[in-house]
């Protein structure tokens, strides 16, 4: 079997540049692109993935891979798939904000551990907030709504030179800041009342200065800490799904050029 060298250049545009999309996407997106998945899972991962799009995609620009405009594609793919897996995962940073706050205020944040997201050392109550969101994000098909924005990001901004606009960029910056006003909304309520707990321990330690309050307060604040937590946590479901699906809407918004 002979192949000629357009036959063979029109294969490479029609597997190689959606590979590297979905290889960008799987490799910076939440629970499947973290430390915790091994490299060679997220390739063939994302060689399936390839597999199953590449009939439902539009015919990719023949490109010569090898050249100036083929790199540029290939930066251009990279880019795209980077993005669109920033824009969700920045959904578990901002909770993880959030439990890191929480943990602070608590008096737990000595106690830490090595997150699987990141690999960094991030405190408990932080590392059970991340813990909740993954279930969460399976429980809700976050994964799969993440295949289907990918899918349909082939038909918003198809395979070509252009990529990602200054003003797509501008709509991830501004998706990251409105992310951690979030994570403070999540973390408010707590803060609140874990404020009135060390304020009673500054009346206390005032009206009887013999007491000692370190060793009387550390507890009472992790252990209203705990029934807080448990107060607080029916809401959080419905908030992180919200923030998963704004997370795909600023996505597409970005593909669109904002």
């Amino acid at each position: 079997m002979n192949f000629t060298e357009a036959q063979i250049a029109a294969l490479l545009a029609a597997w190689l540049w959606p590979l590297v999309r979905v290889a960008a996407l799987v490799s910076s997106a939440p629970v499947i692109g973290t430390r915790a998945v091994p490299a060679r899972i997220r390739v063939l991962l994302a060689v399936c993935m390839t597999a199953v799009l590449v009939p439902v995609l539009p015919p990719a620009p023949v490109i010569e891979p090898i050249s100036a405009a083929g790199a540029l594609v290939t930066m251009q793919q990279i880019m795209i798939g980077l993005v669109m897996g920033l824009s969700l995962r920045l959904v578990f940073t901002a909770v993880e904000f959030a439990g890191q706050v929480l943990g602070q205020q608590m008096g737990l944040g000595f106690a830490a551990m090595v997150d699987p997201q990141s690999g960094a050392q991030v405190p408990v109550v932080g590392q059970f907030y991340v813990m909740l969101t993954t279930l969460l994000f399976l429980s809700v098909n976050g994964h799969l709504l993440a295949l289907h924005a990918l899918a349909e990001s082939f038909h918003t901004l198809p395979i070509g030179v252009t990529g990602v606009s200054q003003q797509g960029l501008g709509v991830l910056l501004q998706w990251g800041g409105e992310l951690f006003l979030q994570a403070t909304v999540i973390a408010l309520p707590m803060i609140t009342a874990l404020l009135m707990v060390n304020l009673g321990y500054g009346v206390l330690s005032r009206t009887a200065p013999q007491l000692h309050i370190f060793a009387v307060g550390i507890p009472i604040t992790v252990i209203a800490g705990a029934v807080l937590m448990g107060v607080t946590l029916p809401a959080l479901p419905d908030h992180v799904q919200a923030l998963m699906e704004l997370a795909m809407a600023a996505a597409r918004q970005i593909l669109a050029g904002g």
